[in-house]
């Protein structure tokens, strides 16, 4: 994952993107996997770190990004 060590985001960009991880959560199916989390939640820190403020667009960039990434 990119450093964003340095990157600082307004409690509006926060809030923004817990609600796109939110709402990217509740698509998955039950049980929801730990690493499925925390692969959304850095989709969404690296997509917002670019700019993007659209909680629908965060949340989709990072269910793609889950379906594409490699099974372990």
């Amino acid at each position: 994952m990119k450093n964003l060590s340095n990157t600082e985001f307004s409690p509006e960009v926060i809030e923004l993107m817990s609600a796109a991880l939110q709402a990217a959560v509740a698509t998955l199916p039950e049980p929801v996997h730990s690493s499925h989390v925390n692969a959304l939640a850095e989709s969404i820190l690296r997509t917002a770190g670019a700019g993007e403020r659209n909680v629908a667009d965060l949340q989709r960039i990072a269910l793609m990004e889950l379906q594409l990434a490699p099974r372990k």
